[in-house]
């Protein structure tokens, strides 16, 4: 049951950012920015034709594929995850690094670029000026709690080695 819950929280994460993306195209023009909440949150349509911060802008199809190889890739990971016995914090970790990689790989093969349409006011120019979307949410929230499942798993796992030893 575990599994088909993760894997439908997968594909509407993926849906919803899809869905927000076709959202801020018709509702923004490109370089437009309006705020909310109180100014700190701007919503401003950028497309990003690169991975992250426009990496290999220039190069499309080897953004565009190795995109698609990733989200492949991750994704059967993820089903092979779901398929084994705990590691809870793993699974969500994979579904919302899989959502975000799919969005993304949407955007990239559909429209030729991602749209990114969330940057923040901060006290730094260059932090201000940067825009996301929901997918780079995904996988930032993801890698976090991959990393802290990990290292509680390792925690977790040199624990009872330790107390096997001394029993």
């Amino acid at each position: 049951m575990v599994i088909l819950v993760l894997i439908s929280i997968t594909a509407c994460l993926a849906m919803l950012d899809i869905t927000m993306k076709s959202v801020m195209e018709g509702y923004l023009k490109q370089g437009e920015e309006r705020t909310a909440f109180g100014g700190k949150v701007i919503l401003r349509k950028v497309y990003n034709k690169g991975f992250c911060l426009n990496i290999l802008k220039e190069k499309p199809e080897i953004v565009k594929y190795t995109s698609a190889y990733a989200a492949v890739i991750l994704t059967i990971y993820q089903l092979f995850t779901l398929l084994r016995k705990g590691r809870f914090g793993k699974k969500v970790a994979l579904s919302l690094l899989t959502a975000g990689a799919w969005s993304n790989t949407f955007d990239r093969w559909f429209r030729g670029y991602v749209i990114d349409y969330v940057g923040f006011e901060t006290k730094k120019e260059k932090l201000t000026r940067l825009t996301y979307n929901l997918a780079d949410f995904f996988i930032a929230a993801g890698a976090v709690i991959m990393m802290m499942s990990e290292a509680m798993h390792g925690i977790a796992k040199g624990f009872r080695e330790l107390t096997r030893k001394k029993g």
